[in-house]
């Protein structure tokens, strides 16, 4: 059967992008930034999965205000790099895993959450930049990314958005549904976004240290207490754009450490026997105006 085996978190600030795309990479201001996943290519290259599910949100690119979803899974064979405004990403393009992919919108919806199926959809720098960071340059024509990767889209930008909660449970359910599917495949769930930032008004650029590794403290440690935290405290502490890492949740919902159900006393000796390692933690700033945090959590 198919089983996850690792989470990777990660910001995917655009500038982030465009600074490798313009091959500023070795600049002081970016060297940090880049020298803060050196271990990450390395550990990606030592356990390549077979299929990358990755948590991410579109920024007006595949969705509109015409329609919004909450939560959109991708199930195409292949997905193009979007132009959002100054022509694509050089990247190559995502190759999609539609079996495995159908097969988790099948057990998702079964499970009483709604999901919107897209068959056809470009994927932006919500998705492209953190497969830059973990995979490093690719050559848009002769390059590939190391597998398949199907796009999970979450609604971040346009109010109503979902909870911490929603979204952490959301993680366990798809955890469920890789997990019965009939195949022997290795696969991780990336949860990307934030963290700490503002884009407008007259809090922007609020970056807040202390609140963002406090956060991690808790998601690592106790997530079920990090999916409790009201939406009103990440936009308060971590400005409006903070609101991104709820989908840093659906990433730690679906570890081994996390019983499908806190009153079942089996799943919950179950989870003790089954604790996660952290293998790798990053937090700089600033990149643009925006807050970098990194993590990289294995099932042991």
């Amino acid at each position: 059967m198919a089983k996850i085996t690792a989470s990777v978190y990660t910001s995917h600030v655009p500038a982030i992008g465009a600074a490798m795309d313009l091959g500023k990479t070795r600049e002081d201001y970016w060297k940090p930034v880049f020298a803060g996943y050196d271990f990450s290519k390395q550990w990606l290259k030592e356990n390549k999965p077979d299929v990358i599910f990755l948590v991410y949100n579109d920024h007006a690119t595949a969705f509109s205000l015409d329609m919004i979803p909450t939560f959109a899974i991708g199930t195409a064979a292949e997905f193009t790099p979007a132009d959002e405004g100054f022509g694509p990403r050089p990247v190559p393009k995502v190759i999609g895993h539609p079996d495995l992919a159908s097969h988790i919108a099948h057990s998702v919806i079964q499970q009483d959450f709604d999901l919107t199926i897209v068959n056809r959809m470009d994927v932006d720098h919500g998705l492209t930049v953190p497969l830059s960071l973990m995979c490093g340059e690719q050559d848009p024509v002769t390059g590939a990314w190391p597998c398949p990767v199907i796009p999970f889209a979450v609604n971040v930008v346009q109010y109503p958005v979902p909870s911490g909660q929603r979204c952490f449970n959301l993680g366990k359910a798809i955890r469920r549904a890789i997990e019965s599917f009939d195949a022997d495949l290795d696969v991780q769930i990336w949860g990307t976004g934030g963290m700490s930032h503002q884009l407008q008004g007259a809090r922007a650029g609020l970056i807040n240290r202390a609140w963002d590794n406090a956060w991690l403290d808790t998601m690592i440690a106790d997530p079920a207490a990090a999916a409790a935290v009201p939406h009103i405290d990440y936009v308060r502490e971590a400005g409006s754009e903070g609101i991104e890492l709820v989908m840093w949740l659906i990433a730690r919902g679906a570890m081994s450490d996390v019983p499908y159900d806190a009153k079942d006393a089996i799943e919950l000796v179950a989870a003790r026997a089954h604790p996660i390692r952290s293998r790798h933690r990053f937090y700089h700033v600033p990149a643009s105006n925006t807050a970098v945090g990194h993590l990289i959590l294995e099932n042991t």
